[in-house]
């Protein structure tokens, strides 16, 4: 069985690409190619913080399973980082507004379907993107509000505590958003961290903040499905979580979905999505990513 996957493995073809963001930030990106027919081009949205490289696993099934994939770095993150973030200036929605922008700009060019899977943050892009028409489809994972109170009580003391008395001590030493410290994701610019910080505090994210305002009408042009899917377990987006942040597509056609771990299965948890373990879980994601009819223009 190793033998098996190392030799599917050998037969995608991963580039490195050099992709230039729309504000002409240059990014780090990797494209997975399919080794036979091809169904569709796929984007991986990745969560706050997380390098590429953690979906690499996820990249090459679908690549095994027809699709394209594209993964990337946003800039300040992985290798889309400069030498040093201590200085480095930026808007936390750069990532959607410029950076997966230029991902859908450079996939959408080849005629194919368009697909997106999402990872936390990368499920609220969809609505902050200027091209999401593009996407034939989406299927997003863990994407919630990120307001400490729809979680667990344990769960909102440790979270109020990081942004309470943690993060603004390390930040004031550091000039950026050391989470490494943390163990809990790669380093953020500091812009990063202003954005995050004020939007949790809110119960539905930068739609109650009345300096987004203009974020409502933006979510309310998405048209593409989607689905929505958060585990049970998930602690940062449960499902009450993932339902005040998607009120906001009021256009979109929305599935909802709240999965359960399998008996004797590893929990998902906020970051299980994509391990090795949830295969079974990408299968179902791809299987409803294809069954959407292709968009015609």
């Amino acid at each position: 069985m190793n033998t098996m996957a190392a030799a599917f493995t050998e037969s995608i073809q991963r580039q490195d690409i050099a992709l230039i963001a729309r504000d002409g930030y240059p990014l780090s990106a990797k494209r997975y190619s399919a080794p036979g027919a091809v169904k569709g081009n796929l984007i991986m949205a990745g969560a706050t913080g997380v390098q590429q490289r953690f979906y690499r696993r996820f990249a090459e099934h679908a690549a095994r399973q027809g699709f394209n994939v594209l993964t990337l770095d946003y800039r300040g993150i992985g290798e889309s980082k400069p030498a040093s973030l201590k200085g480095f200036e930026m808007s936390y929605l750069d990532w959607a507004y410029q950076d997966l922008a230029a991902a859908v700009d450079l996939l959408s060019q080849e005629a194919l379907p368009l697909y997106w899977v999402g990872h936390s943050f990368g499920g609220h892009a969809i609505g902050l993107l200027p091209n999401h028409p593009a996407l034939t489809a989406c299927y997003t994972l863990g994407s919630g509000a990120g307001w400490s109170g729809w979680m667990s009580r344990t769960e909102a003391w440790k979270i109020r505590l990081m942004w309470t008395f943690v993060l603004p001590v390390i930040v004031a030493r550091k000039g950026y958003m050391a989470w490494s410290m943390l163990g809990m994701g790669d380093d953020l610019p500091l812009g990063v961290y202003n954005d995050w910080k004020r939007w949790c505090k809110f119960p539905h994210y930068y739609f109650d903040d009345h300096q987004m305002s203009h974020l409502h009408a933006l979510y309310a042009e998405v048209t593409t499905p989607c689905v929505f899917a958060t585990s049970v377990d998930d602690p940062w987006a449960p499902p009450r979580s993932r339902d005040a942040f998607v009120k906001a597509m009021v256009n979109a056609p929305l599935t909802l979905l709240d999965l359960q771990p399998q008996l004797g299965s590893k929990p998902y948890g906020h970051m299980g999505y994509f391990r090795e373990s949830a295969q079974p879980l990408w299968d179902e994601v791809l299987d409803w990513l294809q069954s959407v009819p292709a968009r015609t223009t």
